[in-house]
């Protein structure tokens, strides 16, 4: 009897920190703030996968160029990237694949502007009603 009550103590604590873990990175907490490298590119790397972007929030700074790297884990779902910020000069709509895709931008305006991903399959919720979605901040 002990050891089962042990046994169930220890799924309980491991779904607690799961649990904790999971909303800590939904608040953003896993921010990438990219640094300017020595080319005056500030370079991110992002993969996406089941309804997820790592990182979901991405800090980098304004009328510096960024070159995003983007991938997704392999698997069947397909999944997209989206960031659509015009007063920005930012205009994303990229299907992502297994193999790294490279585009940049430059983005000209600060402020806070949602990416995600726009895929749908039918009646089912979408990818990002389902989570697939983040924050890229410009900062000055």
């Amino acid at each position: 009897m002990r050891a089962f009550l042990t046994f169930v103590i220890y799924c309980w604590c491991a779904l607690f920190f799961s649990a904790v873990a999971a909303g800590a990175e939904k608040n953003g907490r896993d921010a990438y703030i990219a640094s300017v490298d020595s080319d005056g590119v500030q370079r991110v790397r992002i993969v996406g996968g089941e309804y997820f972007f790592k990182p979901s929030r991405i800090v980098v700074k304004v009328n510096v160029p960024v070159e995003f790297s983007v991938s997704r884990e392999a698997g069947i779902v397909p999944h997209s990237l989206v960031i659509e910020a015009p007063q920005a000069g930012i205009a994303v709509d990229e299907d992502l694949s297994t193999e790294v895709r490279k585009f940049t931008f430059n983005p000209t305006a600060p402020g806070t502007y949602p990416m995600y991903c726009k895929n749908k399959l039918l009646f089912f919720k979408s990818h990002r009603e389902r989570g697939m979605e983040g924050i890229l901040e410009v900062v000055p």
